[in-house]
């Protein structure tokens, strides 16, 4: 359980559709991006234990094909910010974008938002319909960058990686990691460092903007991000395509596979879980676990629901079910959580051989009831929350962004918007 210590103000913010926000602690300051009253994308930074913030609009360019400023988000829920801090300390900031020019920013002073400069290019090639831009760290602590080009349906996933001292950009490879041949796109997890030492990538391919076109679930892994292999070891020549080898099911279109569902997760030996959904041969949706043993993939039925979500069409839409990664319990118990609109919401305890639930484990420490509770009095709002990433000095304390927003509407403006709202952040004391 966590208890509220506090909170204060940070700024009135647009409350007319969810898009995602970000916090991010660094040494004893911390750095936020949002979007303003006026849907202006703005950072700002404090002094951990003060209340007062430096916030800084960022300029944007015109936007001639949107009819916008590159700052100024629209009613698309795809086009989260998302910000991280180089080995310089200069942050770099990306968002606002779907299926956009690329919009970026990067400080030219250390940890200083008033230095925010736009940077119009990083590599100049491929950068006009960017998607789903997310930063991580390489194999060697460098900065990579990952972006999709172009759009659902059509579209390939493209690696940068950053040098600090030129503050240049180039491609990690000289192709697309995952490339839908015109066909498709790749709905990818992004690589993740595993306890074998392996990166290990998820992803399924989508024909159409409908996301009941998703289908083939993939797999690959990497020791250095750059040469790539199947679970049983093959060389994956890049670019990756459904044609491959990297499917592990071969869930046609219309088969249940949703992008938004699909989790990684270990086991006790250390072999990857892929955590998903699809349609059983009764059409129900189920929960479903992929374990690699020994180069093969083996397959469980985990859940034994009596529900189809019948989902479709294009647009931001709300995950009616969820499986989460699976995970080894100081137990020695392997857990995975789960939602569904219609059983509700817990963590599995999964035997070990079957991956069949066998118990349930408690749920983890959960935000205070006041922080869950809408305020608003406008109709159909829901509370927003993002918990801070990075470094923290002080264990046992942790920092949460709330602020509310009417629900997802596929992207679309709702007829009645209400006025902006607060964005709060609380200090939590964990119990």
């Amino acid at each position: 359980m966590m208890e509220v210590l506090g909170f204060h103000v940070l700024s009135m913010v647009w409350a007319g559709h969810p898009v995602g926000f970000d916090l991010l602690t660094h040494g004893d300051q911390q750095f936020v991006a949002f979007y303003d009253a006026d849907r202006h994308m703005t950072v700002g930074s404090r002094k951990l234990g003060e209340e007062i913030w430096t916030l800084v609009r960022l300029e944007g360019r015109w936007l001639e094909a949107r009819n916008r400023l590159s700052t100024t988000v629209e009613w698309d829920s795809h086009n989260s910010i998302t910000m991280v801090i180089d080995d310089a300390e200069q942050i770099h900031l990306c968002g606002n974008m779907h299926v956009d020019p690329l919009i970026y920013f990067r400080t030219s002073r250390p940890l200083d938002v008033t230095s925010f400069e736009r940077v119009d290019h990083m590599v100049g090639k491929n950068e006009d319909r960017c998607t789903y831009p997310v930063f991580m760290r390489g194999p060697g602590g460098e900065l990579v960058f990952r972006f999709r080009d172009g759009r659902s349906g059509n579209g390939v996933d493209y690696y940068n990686i950053y040098d600090v001292d030129t503050q240049m950009w180039r491609r990690l490879i000289d192709v697309p990691l995952l490339d839908g041949m015109d066909l498709m796109n790749a709905y990818a997890r992004m690589p993740e460092l595993g306890p074998d030492g392996w990166y290990h990538m998820v992803w399924m391919w989508r024909d159409t903007g409908d996301c009941a076109t998703n289908h083939d679930l993939s797999y690959a892994r990497s020791r250095d991000l750059v040469q790539w292999e199947t679970g049983a070891g093959d060389f994956l020549e890049l670019p990756i395509t459904v044609e491959s080898g990297a499917v592990i099911d071969p869930s046609p279109p219309g088969g249940g596979l949703i992008n938004m569902v699909q989790s990684l997760g270990f086991d006790t030996q250390n072999r990857p879980v892929i955590g998903y959904q699809k349609y059983d041969e009764n059409g129900i949706t189920q929960a479903y676990n992929a374990r690699l043993k020994d180069g093969v993939w083996k397959f469980y039925q985990t859940s034994d629901w009596d529900w189809r979500w019948d989902f479709g069409g294009g647009g931001s839409i709300a995950a009616d079910v969820q499986v989460g990664h699976l995970k080894v319990e100081p137990d020695g118990g392997l857990s995975q959580s789960y939602f569904h609109l219609k059983k509700g919401s817990g963590i599995w305890k999964l035997d070990e051989v079957t991956l069949k639930p066998v118990g349930t484990y408690p749920p983890p420490a959960s935000l205070p009831s006041e922080l869950l509770e809408v305020r608003s009095d406008f109709p159909n709002m829901e509370v927003r929350t993002r918990m801070v990433r990075g470094a923290n000095p002080d264990t046992g304390v942790r920092y949460l962004l709330r602020w509310e927003t009417l629900p997802r509407n596929r992207d679309r403006a709702w007829e009645n918007v209400p006025p902006p709202g607060e964005l709060r952040l609380y200090t939590l004391k964990v119990k």
